[in-house]
């Protein structure tokens, strides 16, 4: 069994692997935005105060769950619980909203090797039309493309944690953050980008509220892959020679990296597009940012570098996003593959095959959602909003259940595996962690601060996205 399971080989391999995880579609488009519209260097203040003092502490139970146990959540929450059944189905909930994540973040991925080969013919053109997005993802042939994308998924899976999930993580992860500093670089050259970095760095506190306060916490808690049992699975992984503490600081470092220069990429990019940008206007939504806004800001680069130089800039920024997408929904569609090895006692290869049966199932309705049929595109409605397969999956398991899952954690490191617990795994491979600020901090507000701001998050998001 630990040799199916497998292990990072180096600590090195887990921040890159956990970062991989973390870095996705929010930070490269959500994060700037959501910036830009919510007091620019305001915002990131408090959201630097909410990775630090929230999330990092999260982060750091949450790999320790997992090093301590050498087991998926559902395993985690049962042997530190002593088979309870209640917290069993805690570390259920954890297995299954990451599953369920990977069903949307799978369909948008595929729509972003869509993207990239209609750039690569010189299409551009065509992907700047505002109704290209839905003829698009309305097509029929993204059947194809998912069928490819799940292929090589799966197969990087089929590597394991070391030769599967590190290696990719190795390869993509410098890849994506030395592309993203170039097109950055490339983009700041532009004229009227200073007015992006005006709105990007200078604080404006007046736009700050209880509603921005909370959007930086829900951005700062799913930027970190945080409530998915990604990291519970990946501290299963983590060498008990190397310290939680600073690997997490790491993971957050380096998240919170890419985060900051993307704003640096996609505020000066649209203030070039159009110095008259109001950013009170601009969606938070990463879908349609990238698929309906952007191609404009990269169409209108070709008074600058021609339309071949616009193409190359806009298929470098999607290799980049797909990039992002990719090794997070690697990493997400882990998390039950342990699960299976774990607790059915299944072959790596078994278990495998089984999740990529099961994904399959749930992909397939999920890419049918946005006009293939109407049965899925008109699936339910609540919120005052007709709502699809595809919007159900994403509104309840990314937007809603993470900061419940967060909340667990923390009640249950705090009450029932209990403070001494999470100490005593904190400070192996890590001395300097006995007596220290931190442990202090964490030790109060673990089971205080922490899990009131979580459960907090948790209801507001219930209100809003299903009671408008």
């Amino acid at each position: 069994m630990e040799q199916e399971r497998g292990q990072f080989s180096s600590k090195v391999g887990f921040i890159l692997a956990a970062a991989g995880s973390a870095v996705g579609l929010g930070n490269l488009v959500a994060f700037p935005v959501m910036a830009s519209k919510n007091g620019g260097a305001a915002f990131l203040i408090i959201y630097l105060f909410f990775i630090a003092l929230i999330c990092y502490p999260v982060m750091m139970a949450e790999i320790a769950m997992g090093r301590n146990t050498t087991r998926n959540p559902v395993g985690a929450f049962s042997v530190l619980s002593d088979g309870s059944k209640r917290w069993r189905l805690a570390g259920m909930l954890a297995i299954l909203t990451p599953f369920m994540i990977a069903v949307f973040y799978t369909v948008i991925t595929v729509w972003l090797v869509v993207y990239i080969k209609e750039i690569s013919i010189g299409g551009l053109e065509y992907l700047s039309d505002e109704n290209t997005f839905s003829e698009v993802v309305a097509r029929p042939s993204l059947f194809v493309y998912l069928l490819c994308l799940l292929a090589i998924v799966f197969f990087i899976l089929l590597g394991g944690v070391k030769d599967g999930i590190e290696r990719l993580a190795r390869i993509l992860m410098p890849t994506l953050a030395l592309m993203l500093v170039l097109l950055t670089a490339f983009v700041l050259t532009l004229e009227n980008a200073s007015a992006g970095i005006s709105y990007y760095l200078i604080p404006d506190f007046s736009k700050v509220n209880l509603s921005v306060i909370n959007g930086a916490l829900s951005q700062a808690f799913f930027s970190l892959s945080l409530g998915m049992g990604i990291l519970i699975t990946y501290g299963s992984y983590f060498s008990k020679q190397d310290s939680i503490p600073q690997s997490a600081r790491m993971v957050a470092v380096a998240d919170t990296s890419i985060a900051f220069f993307a704003g640096l990429l996609i505020l000066p990019a649209i203030f070039a597009f159009d110095p008259n940008t109001n950013t009170d206007d601009l969606s938070t939504s990463s879908i349609g940012l990238i698929f309906s806004f952007l191609p404009k800001i990269f169409l209108s680069m070709q008074a600058a570098v021609g339309y071949v130089g616009a193409s190359i800039v806009a298929a470098v920024f999607f290799t980049l996003v797909f990039f992002a997408a990719l090794t997070s929904l690697v990493s997400i569609i882990e998390i039950p593959i342990s699960c299976w090895i774990d607790e059915l006692k299944l072959s790596r290869k078994k278990a495998v095959g089984m999740q990529a049966l099961l994904l399959t199932l749930f992909a397939v309705p999920a890419t049918m959602s946005l006009g293939i049929s109407d049965f899925f595109t008109n699936f339910t409605s609540y919120g005052g909003l007709p709502k699809s397969f595809f919007d159900l999956v994403s509104d309840v398991f990314y937007e809603t259940i993470l900061p419940f899952v967060g909340f667990t954690v923390c009640i249950f490191c705090a009450y029932r595996w209990k403070v001494s617990g999470l100490k005593s795994e904190l400070v192996v491979g890590d001395d300097r962690y006995e007596g220290s600020m931190l442990e202090k901090y964490i030790n109060f507000a673990l089971g205080t601060i922490i899990p009131v701001v979580l459960l907090v998050v948790f209801i507001s998001t219930v209100f809003q996205i299903y009671f408008a």
